[in-house]
């Protein structure tokens, strides 16, 4: 497990990659690691992998030099140990709106893995208003690793819709809430983390972001785009 690998680096300032492969595939997971991604993240909640197939692609993962987080589509306590007990890293756990979610999180990935949690990367989602409201109280809770700010479900969360067309920005009063939040993260010591693009990933890191989530799947429109234009 190389949860604790990623953790001291965070605390030391450094940033780490996170890639969504979108695709249940060992060798894609393992490709993407060993271009840079310092993770992988295997979304179980929007995504298919099954608990075997998320043990594969973690043992891929790290045989590649990086490390996979999983993302349940719950904070169901059994499935969190699932997925703790199938080889996960570390989990980053969607809709964390209050204190008492936050401590159940921790306190389940202690139960799951009692001698080697430390381990395991732990991420909580701020990603509704609710959780923007909370957050100070969701900061001072211990055990966790990374206070992400997810900017689709924080836009629906505030009347907006969750994606914006490819080039354009989210509304400002969306866009201000997430640097507001990341402030106050930063502020309290904790490590903030948010989703990017190659446009804006400058901008957040400026603001002292410390994790980056990345979708593959811009790189390769890019990068198919670029060599369509060229060959004319």
């Amino acid at each position: 497990m190389i949860g604790a690998k990623l953790r001291a680096r965070l605390q030391a300032g450094e940033r780490i990659l996170m890639t969504n492969p979108h695709h249940v595939s060992t060798g894609l997971v393992a490709r993407l690691c060993e271009l840079g991604s310092d993770t992988v993240f295997l979304d179980c909640e929007h995504g298919s992998a099954g608990f075997e197939e998320v043990r594969e692609m973690a043992r891929a993962a790290r045989s590649a030099g990086g490390g996979a987080i999983v993302r349940p589509d719950s904070h169901q306590r059994s499935l969190l140990i699932r997925y703790l007990n199938a080889g996960a890293d570390g989990l980053m756990v969607p809709l964390v709106n209050t204190a008492d979610a936050a401590r159940h999180i921790v306190e389940t990935v202690r139960y799951a893995c009692p001698a080697d949690h430390q381990d395991r990367l732990v991420v909580v989602m701020i990603e509704t208003t609710e959780a923007i409201a909370n957050l100070d109280a969701i900061l001072a809770v211990e055990g966790i690793d990374v206070f992400f700010l997810g900017p689709g479900d924080l836009s629906q969360s505030m009347g907006y819709l969750p994606t914006v067309p490819r080039g354009q920005k989210r509304p400002q009063p969306v866009l201000d809430a997430v640097e507001n939040a990341i402030a106050r993260i930063r502020k309290s010591g904790r490590i903030a983390g948010t989703l990017v693009t190659e446009d804006d990933i400058a901008l957040y890191a400026g603001l002292g972001t410390g994790f980056f989530y990345l979708h593959s799947d811009p790189f390769l429109r890019t990068g198919l785009e670029m060599m369509r234009q060229r060959a004319g």
